[in-house]
């Protein structure tokens, strides 16, 4: 009650829902759906909910139609058919586009849809759905609002109380809630997460505006660039751009594996938000599920990164960047191999099914 509470007011809401994961969240949403039901998403959507919209619940009668929701016209077309949610998140995963929160849940008013946010990349203090039209907002809390790598939780917050009771009841009905030592970690997340989102974004900003420098780099995916399609809405939607950047390496999966292994600062991880600072492979690891042509057509490329910029002091941030950018140019084909190619340390190594190479460079 403690945590929902708070999260309830860092949302500018009177209800709140905490669950267990954030897919745990996402899943008591599409529980209060019934066969023939449609949910309309963004196509740039993290990996978990895919799988978990086309893998499970589609079995089930319902169906999802992914579209590119910065695209206010295929957000109406979408929406001519009947549908129940319009399922957002933004700035989105691994892409980092940003949609118009405001103009799409006008749409999805008047066409008779509700408006769910992921509000997990921006968090309550860069940006509230709700004071922009949306009908429930969905966190992973395990990412900024927990900020430490030591908790998995889920919340869902809205204004709505006949949606609050529904949901309310499916939470208790389905089970899959927090336990206390969990909900403590999260509150006393919350304490600091004002202070740690502002670091993280300052440190996110002077990295992106960097990373194009660095040899390789054939594309930087961060809001705060001029250079991002959306960065003007980007800038008029939240005070800040957040602490989560994609870029693109020349060479592939070859480059992104070099990459990461000549780093020693950051860590292979697919989680993001925390006081450390991550990388992850995303057609390796978040969206490791969806097939070559899925993520082709999503954009999600073999060489891409994505960076979750953590407290560490920037500049030696920057320097194992540089150190690891410099390891792709002294070794381009250093993962050329069969075996090699699936030498992404430890996790990439597990969803390619192939192992790691030695026990010392898992454990790295």
């Amino acid at each position: 009650t403690a945590l929902e509470q708070a999260l309830a007011a860092l949302e500018g809401a009177p209800f709140a829902l905490a669950f267990a994961s954030g897919l745990a969240a996402a899943q008591a949403v599409l529980l209060s759906l019934e066969c023939g039901d449609r949910v309309v998403a963004s196509r740039d959507l993290y990996g978990g909910c895919h799988r978990l919209f086309t893998k499970v619940f589609s079995r089930f009668g319902v169906s999802f139609d992914f579209v590119d929701t910065t695209d206010l016209g295929q957000v109406r077309r979408s929406l001519e058919a009947p549908a129940k949610w319009l399922w957002l998140e933004t700035p989105s995963n691994p892409l980092l586009s940003v949609t118009d929160l405001e103009a799409c849940a006008e749409i999805a008013k008047r066409r008779g849809a509700r408006t769910l946010v992921d509000n997990t990349f921006a968090t309550p203090i860069l940006q509230r759905p709700l004071d922009l039209g949306a009908d429930l907002v969905l966190h992973s809390t395990t990412k900024y609002i927990g900020g430490h790598c030591d908790a998995i939780g889920g919340a869902l917050v809205t204004r709505d109380e006949a949606l609050h009771a529904e949901l309310r009841f499916l939470q208790n009905a389905a089970g899959a809630v927090p336990g206390p030592q969990d909900c403590y970690l999260l509150l006393r997340g919350i304490r600091t997460l004002g202070l740690r989102v502002q670091r993280h974004a300052e440190s996110a900003a002077q990295l992106a505006d960097r990373l194009d420098s660095l040899p390789g780099v054939s594309r930087v995916l961060f809001p705060g660039r001029r250079d991002h399609p959306q960065h003007g809405l980007a800038s008029r939607q939240f005070p800040g751009f957040g602490a989560v950047i994609s870029f693109e390496l020349e060479g592939g999966r070859d480059a992104a594996s070099a990459f990461v292994r000549g780093l020693k600062l950051w860590t292979l991880a697919e989680s993001l938000g925390g006081v450390r600072s991550l990388i992850c492979h995303p057609a390796t690891m978040t969206h490791a599920s969806l097939t070559p042509a899925e993520r082709a057509w999503r954009g999600i490329g073999d060489g891409l990164l994505r960076l979750s910029v953590g407290l560490e002091d920037r500049r030696d941030l920057w320097d194992d960047l540089e150190h690891a950018a410099g390891s792709v140019r002294a070794a381009p084909r250093e993962c050329g191999t069969g075996a090699d190619r699936a030498a992404l340390p430890e996790r990439a190594a597990i969803a390619s099914h192939a192992p790691a190479r030695t026990r010392e460079e898992a454990v790295r």
